[in-house]
């Protein structure tokens, strides 16, 4: 059983320092081999990539882009009628994937319409939805990248949002019918919405192509006070054979170098994967 590799998410880590490069600095002078961000349209992909190359640091995730923030949304996949602006967004996220080298682009599907009943919409969402992915999977494999779907609780994070449950993903997916679709599991969610920790992973586990990890309910680091054992459910990802990137997409308690103590540990005790493992 290899050792789990993990990546910075540094929208999230070392928010203490300002802009990405800076924080990609810092994710390779923790000791990282890999990092994510949400949204890189900030910074060329040039600057990024070069800030990455300079750290150590491989690019193993990036998000399709919210939409318009400013209207409250946060992805397109799912959208009635704003399906061309998701094909836009896809090609943006294209060229700074290959810009990055990085191989996962997640497709965010987006929230219910403000004001629309859940139940009365989701079948238009999901056929929407089946539409944007077919679209998305066939230019993802011209240049031989995955796409992941997440779902996102709506018990406390974002009580709109569409996709919601594992289950509803793998479904999806299911549909879809796409080898270069896989599943997005952030243990985060799948805790909120679902618990049934052990049973969902080694259900889910051979769709998923991420995994990202915060504690319940603080969203804090792994080792901080709240409702998940990560030793146990660290084991369990190696016991199931699990050989994809674990990110550390969470809220640092404190100064977040300080706080990696957790993933110190865990190196102590596991050693840290070989190169190309």
């Amino acid at each position: 059983m290899a050792p789990l590799r993990f990546s910075a998410n540094v929208s999230w880590l070392f928010p203490e320092l300002p802009g990405l490069p800076a924080r990609l600095r810092a994710a390779g002078s923790s000791g990282f081999e890999a990092a994510e961000v949400a949204w890189p349209y900030s910074e060329s992909p040039e600057a990024l990539a070069r800030a990455a190359r300079e750290a150590g640091l491989r690019l193993v995730l990036i998000n399709t882009p919210p939409g318009d923030r400013e209207k409250g949304e946060m992805g397109l996949g799912a959208v009635p009628g704003r399906q061309a602006a998701f094909g836009e967004g896809l090609e943006q996220a294209v060229l700074y994937a290959k810009a990055l080298g990085c191989p996962r682009i997640h497709l965010m599907a987006g929230r219910v319409p403000q004001g629309a009943d859940r139940a009365a919409v989701r079948s238009e969402m999901e056929t929407v939805f089946l539409e944007n992915l077919r679209h998305a999977a066939g230019v993802l494999a011209q240049e031989s990248l995955v796409g992941l779907l997440e779902p996102i609780n709506t018990r406390s994070t974002d009580p709109r949002y569409f996709l919601d449950t594992p289950q509803q993903a793998a479904a999806i997916l299911q549909k879809v019918g796409r080898p270069n679709l896989q599943l997005q599991m952030d243990i985060f969610h799948w805790q909120i919405m679902d618990g049934n920790l052990t049973g969902n992973i080694r259900e889910f586990l051979p769709l998923v192509g991420h995994v990202q990890v915060a504690q319940v309910p603080g969203r804090g680091e792994p080792d901080s006070p709240g409702e998940l054992n990560f030793p146990y459910l660290f084991q369990l990802l190696e016991d199931e054979g699990y050989k994809g990137f674990v990110g550390c997409e969470y809220q640092p308690q404190g100064d977040t170098a300080e706080g990696l103590n957790w993933l110190r540990s865990y190196w102590d005790r596991r050693g840290r994967p070989q190169a190309g493992q």
